[in-house]
């Protein structure tokens, strides 16, 4: 069974607990990338603003990615464009920012 472990600090918001198969849900999985988007951007003592401005994104579409969210109740799903470009502003891999074991992102299909 693949465990789930975050390089960051665990504080609540994240899942304590592993799935049958030690699978991450897709919401689950979006929320830690949106929080390891947050503790990246907060290590470059940077704001939600900034950071969306250098992506040439919309601050709001930003703050929702940290909430790991596209829009109310769906989890984040931003282009791969704009994920890169993330990862250049924020000097991250993208591996940094993808938690694994990743989800099953083909069930229902």
């Amino acid at each position: 069974m693949a465990i789930f472990v975050s390089r960051h600090h665990h504080d609540g918001n994240m899942p304590d607990h592993v799935h049958e198969y030690g699978r991450l849900t897709v919401d689950e999985f979006a929320r830690l990338v949106g929080h390891n988007l947050a503790s990246a951007r907060q290590a470059k003592g940077l704001s939600q603003e900034h950071v969306a401005r250098m992506v040439g994104i919309a601050g709001y579409t930003y703050q929702k990615y940290e909430k790991g969210e596209s829009r109310p109740g769906a989890p984040m799903n931003p282009q791969m464009g704009t994920l890169l470009a993330l990862c250049q502003v924020l000097d991250v891999e993208l591996a940094e920012l993808l938690p694994k074991p990743w989800p099953d992102f083909t069930a229902g299909r």
